[in-house]
């Protein structure tokens, strides 16, 4: 693999020098070393009205009081904006939507590039509906809804797969009764998935208990 540049106690270590990249896709460098990632499923509205939907694996809750996620959709290859960033930058709204297995197939139908004025709701034959104050609707297949409010855009990066920290305030969650058990969602229930590197997904199927320190 190109990019050992050293060794460390008698063994061979790859290190990698961003700056210099040698040889190593830095991008993949980081999704086969950050994981599992869970996926933020989201869907926007653009100003003329076209709904958008995408999958996004840079994820997670930022804060509880109040409730604030964040995700990062990465710059296009050629510099150019994703539609959901796009979107939320124009709209101040999104929808985070929790994916379950049972309708993996139809969001990796929502993970390529397409034109900006492509429903992939239709290309997906997902169900959009109505959400209760943001315009954006939800994603009907999924058993968690987040409304969202943008909160900021911490643009990180303006070259090709450089990243924007898209933070948003929750409105409104929505939780499907059939994935909850006495008062908490259920994973096995919910069967949510995650993201691994390149086209590699998990489930959140074999899990266990450690108590923190008291």
């Amino acid at each position: 693999m190109a990019g050992v540049l050293g060794q460390l106690d008698g063994e061979e270590e790859l290190i990698v020098d961003p700056g210099t990249g040698d040889g190593i896709d830095i991008d993949q460098l980081l999704v086969q070393a950050i994981i599992p990632r869970p996926i933020a499923f989201i869907s926007t509205l653009s100003t003329a009205g076209v709904l958008n939907l995408a999958p996004f694996s840079f994820f997670t809750a930022a804060s509880a009081n109040p409730p604030v996620i964040c995700f990062a959709p990465m710059i296009r290859r050629d510099g150019s904006k994703k539609d959901t960033l796009r979107n939320i930058e124009e709209t101040g709204e999104f929808v985070v939507n929790i994916v379950s297995e049972e309708f993996k197939d139809k969001m990796n139908l929502c993970a390529p590039e397409y034109a900006a004025d492509t429903d992939e709701f239709a290309i997906s034959g997902l169900t959009p509906l109505a959400s209760d104050l943001v315009r954006p609707p939800r994603v009907a297949e999924s058993h968690v809804n987040m409304e969202c409010r943008l909160v900021q855009v911490v643009h990180v990066s303006p070259l090709p797969r450089g990243g924007s920290l898209v933070l948003g305030e929750v409105l409104r969650f929505h939780v499907d009764d059939a994935v909850v058990t006495n008062g908490r969602i259920d994973p096995d229930k919910l069967h949510a998935i995650g993201r691994m590197g390149g086209p590699t997904y998990v489930r959140t199927t074999d899990r266990f208990v450690m108590d923190r320190p008291k």
